[in-house]
């Protein structure tokens, strides 16, 4: 068997925990190989609602085991929460694992976070403020804390020479608004519950499950345009967001990956600062945030909102060799008087169809516009169903990207796929 590969292939929120939840009754085991509690995946059935931030998305299907992999930063607080509030829809710990050689998050990773970003004032990145970065800085710089740190006898001296780097790192930044004792014992709490989960080494339990023919579907995070060396850097993530990422964040070897499902909404957004072509600030844009409820899953930020980038698209489907394509939100576009696609730039009167290194520079998108369509797509369950306009829409997007839409998803509900 081999592994396939689900991931975002814009700058995240493109509902990739909905479609994970929906193909994990296909996969033996869904293993989450980057980012940290930054990214919000949210999953909606029985008309209940999930955000799962450090969780994989296929934990509510009962024959899955979930991986945390080596890749991600993982804050045992977030987790233990989640993991709370999920008891009573999954098993947690029998279907889950976690990587001994995933990094932790601190305490003042989070504080260190904050007096960055206050630090770089109107150049702030749009940090989630979730310690993410200063907890990849410190896996890079080979001081950090791994979970198979809190299995050892020597845990507590190397957390408080960490902590005690911390401080200083915090001193030199004029940053002195915080508990640190208060938020010290909540997370040596939370590392305490963490050690009766199942830690291991992920990379030899994937390879003997490879061996016995389980199927495993690896799942990213974010999206490709928030990559730390493809992205729009330096308003990026922290770690490979693209389908590489997979092999270094879970140990496996490139030969190990068959399929790569790239998941893209029907129109674009981001959350936080940095470029964005196509971004709308008139009444498209506001009318796209508010039927699409674009607001951050993880922080409650209202998301920027335009029209789809096929630019961004093509090249983000070259970087991970997407095999499948799947499309999300397409319902929202019902209704509007008015649909483009950015399928070139303009810049300096002069024609790309590729990303420029600096993606700040004068842009402007040229569009194609397309024929609209009132109906309404969540009550469809057959591609024979849907409106011509919409599949002329799919069908140049397939013919601009030069690969298949397979999946169309129609709605928030994890039923509210159609196969194509």
């Amino acid at each position: 068997m081999k592994v396939d590969i689900l991931l975002g292939l814009q700058w995240g929120d493109e509902g990739k925990g909905k479609v994970v939840d929906y193909f994990s009754e296909k996969y033996d085991i869904v293993a989450r190989f980057q980012g940290g509690p930054n990214a919000g995946h949210t999953i909606e059935f029985d008309d209940k609602k999930f955000v799962l931030h450090q969780i994989p998305s296929g934990i509510f299907n009962p024959k899955s085991k979930n991986i945390i992999g080596n890749g991600v930063v993982l804050d045992p607080v977030v987790f233990y929460s989640e993991a709370q509030e999920l008891q009573k829809f999954a098993n947690i710990k029998e279907n889950l694992l976690i990587s001994n050689k995933a990094t932790l998050i601190l305490p003042t990773h989070k504080l260190l976070d904050k007096a960055q970003e206050l630090a770089k004032g109107k150049d702030k990145i749009g940090s989630t403020l979730r310690g993410i970065s200063p907890a990849y800085t410190d896996k890079v710089s080979r001081t950090a804390l791994r979970v198979g740190d809190i299995l050892t006898d020597n845990f507590k001296n190397k957390l408080n020479k960490i902590i005690e780097n911390h401080k200083k790192q915090l001193e030199y930044l004029n940053f002195s608004d915080y508990d640190l004792n208060t938020l010290m014992n909540q997370w040596l709490d939370a590392i305490e519950k963490m050690k009766t989960y199942n830690i291991c080494n992920i990379e030899y339990y994937i390879d003997e499950q490879l061996k016995n023919n389980k199927s495993i579907l690896a799942e990213g995070a974010q999206g490709t345009m928030l990559d730390i060396d493809f992205g729009t850097y330096p308003f990026v993530t922290s770690s490979n967001t693209i389908a590489a990422g997979a092999c270094t964040g879970l140990g496996l070897a490139p030969n190990r990956i068959d399929k790569v499902f790239g998941i893209f909404k029907a129109y674009t957004t981001r959350v936080g600062e940095g470029p964005f072509p196509t971004e709308l600030s008139d009444e498209y844009g506001q009318l796209l945030r508010e039927k699409g409820h674009e607001f951050g899953a993880t922080t409650g930020r209202p998301r920027r909102c335009g029209w789809l980038d096929l630019v961004v698209l093509k090249y983000t489907t070259m970087l991970n060799g997407v095999t499948d394509l799947i499309i999300t939100k397409s319902d929202v576009l019902s209704g509007f008087d008015t649909l483009k696609a950015a399928t070139e730039y303009s810049i300096d009167n002069k024609i790309f169809n590729q990303i420029p290194f600096n993606l700040d520079s004068k842009i402007e998108p040229v569009y194609k516009t397309f024929d609209t369509w009132a109906q309404d797509l969540c009550i469809i369950d057959n591609l024979d169903n849907l409106p011509k306009s919409f599949i002329n829409y799919l069908t140049f997007i397939e013919n601009y990207l030069q690969t298949p839409i397979k999946y169309i998803s129609t709605g928030p509900n994890r039923k509210e796929i159609i196969l194509k």
